[in-house]
């Protein structure tokens, strides 16, 4: 059994945490500044990481390869189990011609701007970010907003900043389930503790984004529709993040506020309908009933299908094919010591391959009676499967490679050193625990792959100072979501949906970074809070 060295670097702390941050600064530095591919990037960093974690920290050769292939694994399975279903379920409306029937069904309902704004960039951007995620929301809603007649920079920048309170439970869960399966928390509380951060925030990015969008003076004949759809949409998200799990928070939440507003303007509208700043708006085809209901029906079936296998009898049923096997060279094969730890404890790793169970396999189902249901046939579902798999390759890769790099920098203990020197923050370190997720989502562009870098360091971190790691781990997912709207994924996607020129980029980033930085300074003092004075609302 190799025992973890967190002071490999001549046994000084802050030279072996110098040392252990490399091959993240170099990450940083490839994706930020050379602007390499994601997955490239990761591959330099994963070189790096060896490197120092064998020469350096004197980790064995068998564990770092093994946890290396232990993170893959758990990136393809659950993963990507859950992102390829859920992107096939989306392209299965889009190219039958579904998905311009649900678009028209939210756009349809009305001609204010505001409203469309709540609409299309959050509520609609929100299903959008939970059903499918991976850019599909702000390419989406922008194209929407930009072809019902906003300005380009317009549409860009609303979508951007939307697309926040909802990224933390994206893409059928899959930040939670990543954080949840790399620090070895309970995914079930660590889904309730980030449903008690998320939802403050679905309470104000709704008008705050009236606000940037029309002024206060503006903002005030809209605000019971504001307060309608924040109020709405963070209610459900809190209760289905915290008694339901992960899985459906996003999906459940939006639909629920989009069909709230729905009621709400059956009797009430604005006095003073404020129509998009216009670039000649173009009125949505109308449809009705049975027909909406068609288009809608994979969703729904969706909501269906995660809510039975999350069903206690049910899920105890599927569970009974579940397969479990020890990572040889890895499973008990590494010991954590203190100060990292109270008492040295050998470190497990079991990879479970519920493949029955998964909330994957339930959203797979899903998409192919959905296919049916909208009138597409095997060879049709087939056709679309394939593409969407090619679609996903250099994503699937980007995301194996992550968790993978990931998992090597935890069982050779440089995040554990990492850990060791963020304690010295001490008092303050629930306040920078945001702006380390915020650091992580808008290098890479993604909430999931942030959780995988620096999850287990806000655990190991939060474990050293006393504090509550159910606590640190979800502020890292709850506040790297404000790094969405400024990283340049985001921003390439948008300008590409609503055709703005490239040389607008660096405006974009710039109208977006303030607003990046003062929102995660609002989460950072939300779970300051909640760390030093509100400790039992944590679960």
């Amino acid at each position: 059994m190799w025992q973890q060295n967190y002071l490999g670097a001549g046994g000084s702390l802050w030279a072996s945490a110098v040392v252990a941050a490399l091959p993240i600064a170099l990450l940083f530095f490839l994706i930020g500044v050379r602007r390499m591919a994601a997955w490239k990037a990761v591959l330099g960093a994963l070189l790096a990481a060896v490197l120092i974690a064998r020469w350096v920290f004197g980790a064995p050769p068998a564990v770092l390869l093994s946890s290396f292939l232990y993170g893959a694994t758990f990136g393809l399975f659950p993963v990507c189990w859950i992102v390829l279903p859920a992107i096939f379920l989306y392209r299965i409306t889009l190219e039958n011609g579904q998905f311009e029937i649900i678009k028209g069904s939210i756009a349809q309902l009305t001609g204010d701007a505001r409203l469309q704004v709540l609409l299309i960039a959050f509520a609609f951007g929100a299903f959008l970010e939970g059903a499918a995620g991976f850019g599909a929301p702000v390419a989406i809603a922008g194209g929407m907003l930009a072809g019902l007649g906003f300005n380009r920079f317009q549409a860009s920048s609303l979508c951007l900043l939307a697309n926040t309170a909802p990224v933390a439970f994206g893409s059928i869960g899959i930040p939670i389930v990543t954080l949840a399966g790399l620090t070895h928390l309970p995914l079930e509380q660590l889904s309730a503790t980030v449903g008690r951060i998320s939802p403050v925030l679905s309470l104000i990015v709704p008008c705050y984004l009236t606000v940037v969008f029309a002024g206060w003076r503006k903002t005030w004949p809209v605000m019971p529709a504001i307060v309608v759809i924040s109020v709405v949409f963070a209610g459900v998200q809190f209760v289905v993040a915290n008694y339901v799990g992960p899985y459906l928070t996003d999906i459940l939440s939006s639909l629920a506020a989009l069909l709230a507003l729905v009621i709400l303007l059956q009797f009430w509208q604005p006095r003073d309908a404020e129509p998009p700043h216009a670039e000649g708006p173009a009125a949505p085809r109308r449809h009705h009933g049975l027909v909406v209901l068609r288009a809608w029906s994979p969703y729904l079936l969706l909501v269906g299908f995660v809510l039975l296998w999350g069903f206690g009898p049910v899920k105890a049923l599927l569970e009974r094919v579940t397969v479990s096997c020890a990572v040889p060279w890895l499973h008990d094969q590494v010991l954590r010591v203190p100060p990292v730890v109270n008492v040295a404890a050998p470190l497990a790793a079991v990879f479970k391959f519920n493949w029955l169970s998964a909330a994957g396999t339930a959203c797979l189902l899903a998409a192919i009676l959905g296919g049916f249901a909208v009138g597409l046939d095997v060879r049709a579902q087939g056709r679309i499967l394939r593409t969407t798999l090619g679609q996903l390759a250099i994503p699937a890769l980007t995301i194996t490679t992550v968790l993978g790099f990931a998992f090597l920098m935890n069982y050779s203990g440089l995040i554990a050193t990492l850990g060791l020197a963020f304690a010295a923050t001490g008092w303050l370190f629930p306040f920078f625990s945001a702006f380390l997720g915020w650091l992580g989502v808008f290098v890479t562009g993604s909430d999931t792959s942030s959780n995988a870098l620096f999850g287990n360091l806000q655990v190991i971190t939060a474990t050293k100072l006393g504090l509550n790691p159910l606590l640190m781990a979800a502020s890292n997912a709850a506040a790297g979501v404000m790094g969405k709207m400024i990283s340049l994924q985001s921003i390439a996607v948008v300008l590409a949906a609503t055709g703005m020129p490239q040389s607008d980029e660096s405006k974009l980033f710039r109208w977006a970074l303030r607003h990046s930085l003062l929102l995660t300074a609002l989460v950072g003092l939300l779970v300051m809070l909640y760390a030093h004075v509100l400790p039992q609302v944590i679960p």
